[in-house]
């Protein structure tokens, strides 16, 4: 029987997130989360999708990593999905940061995990959990090929002129210092589902993607391949975000070091924790946010405001850098969901050819679909994505074409 399962984990410093499927259809046998590892409340909720069971819940002590997974292995045996099925061809592994050298998915080895480990300084919050999960999953199935799929990779076909940041060369390159670049695997997929949508091919088509969620980021890909993206060095830069700042005068940090004497570790948490809209108006859900508008809170209005207009930014930025764009793709929680994000964002851009269909617009689903009216010169989409799914996507492949 030819393996045809691959299991994805997304390790947190906290938490697993996890989803088994198969490949033949890309279909979901099972998805679970387990939260507050080394608490005493830890839970895993576990969903068994191929046999159509309702979600199982756990809760208690669960120590490490190590026991979280063992866990995850006990919920999918019991749904005869377990970790030593000879069904199961790999697993594949998010990382955040592959830096420059990781472009693609990458069998992981200990040459491998100690370029992850050495990366660990642009990554700090990011690079240890996702290796303490490879680790892990190492030593539970040792035979078993892992695949680690960068969120940096997609980024690595930017041009120098993009990825470079305009500061003395020596130093930069001394420490690393360049836009890298994340959620390149939902950008990866939001633009070949885009592509699919208008009935191309991903080399035919110049699509900007708008990736908002409570962390987001907006990304210019050109025939298939990014050519700028918001993120850079660290996931700070670019868009208004749920609770990062986003683009800032880099001189805010020297001016609040003098003046405010507030520390680096002050000023990084003001930044990355106490800003974009929850530093606005104290909210960082947008359907609140909306709904405080609706009742006329003026700080409310405000944090709207500049989260659009920032988007407006980047949108205009990248038709400029793009010269012909034949989509706009709006997807995660907010861009798949928030239809008064999305007609604000396109509002007032007629004249670049984007619009939406009110009536379009206002309808919710699960599947990709166009909201701009039959005859805009820019098509404009909503198209949910699917990080899990491509991650299992790029490490089957690989394990296909080695074997």
């Amino acid at each position: 029987m030819t393996a045809t399962r691959v299991l994805v984990l997304n390790s947190g410093s906290s938490s697993v997130k996890y989803q088994l499927l198969d490949m033949r259809e890309g279909d979901r046998l099972a998805s679970g989360l387990v939260e507050r590892i080394g608490e005493q409340t830890s839970r895993l909720k576990h969903t068994p999708l191929a046999t159509g069971g309702g979600t199982r819940e756990r809760t208690g002590p669960i120590a490490d990593h190590d026991a979280a997974l063992k866990a995850v292995a006990e919920e999918l045996a019991r749904d005869g999905l377990g970790l030593d099925s000879p069904e199961l061809a790999a697993i594949g592994h998010r990382v955040v940061h592959g830096g420059k050298l990781f472009t693609e998915p990458t069998f992981v080895d200990d040459t491998v995990l100690a370029e992850i480990e050495r990366l660990i300084p642009v990554a700090p919050l990011h690079n240890p959990a996702n290796l303490t999960g490879i680790r892990t999953a190492r030593a539970l199935r040792p035979d078993l090929p892992q695949v680690a799929v960068f969120d940096t990779a997609f980024h690595t076909t930017m041009p120098e002129a993009a990825a470079r940041y305009a500061i003395d060369v020596e130093t930069a390159d001394a420490h690393r210092v360049r836009r890298y670049g994340f959620h390149g695997t939902s950008h990866a997929y939001v633009s070949r589902a885009t592509a699919k949508l208008l009935g191309k091919a991903p080399e035919e088509v110049n699509v900007i993607v708008l990736h908002l969620g409570n962390g987001a980021s907006a990304s210019a890909v050109e025939r298939g391949r990014c050519v700028d993206t918001s993120m850079g060095l660290t996931p700070l830069e670019g868009l208004v975000m749920g609770t990062r700042s986003g683009d800032i005068d880099p001189a805010v940090i020297f001016h609040l070091a003098r003046v405010g004497e507030m520390s680096i570790d002050e000023i990084d948490t003001l930044l990355n924790k106490k800003s974009g809209l929850i530093g606005l108006c104290g909210d960082n859900d947008m359907r609140e946010i909306r709904r405080r508008i609706d009742e006329g809170d003026v700080r409310a209005k405000l944090a709207f405001d500049i989260y659009i207009h920032r988007l407006k930014k980047y949108i205009g930025a990248y038709y400029a850098v793009l010269g012909r764009v034949d989509a706009v793709a709006f997807t995660a929680g907010v861009g798949e969901n928030a239809a008064e994000v999305r007609a604000a964002a396109v509002a007032g851009l007629e004249t670049l050819g984007l619009a939406v269909d009110g009536g379009l617009n206002a309808v919710r689903g699960d599947e990709p679909r166009l909201v701009s009216p039959a005859d805009a010169r820019v098509a404009v989409a909503v198209v949910p994505t699917d990080e899990e799914l491509e991650i299992a996507t790029q490490t089957y492949a690989l394990v296909v074409q080695t074997n």
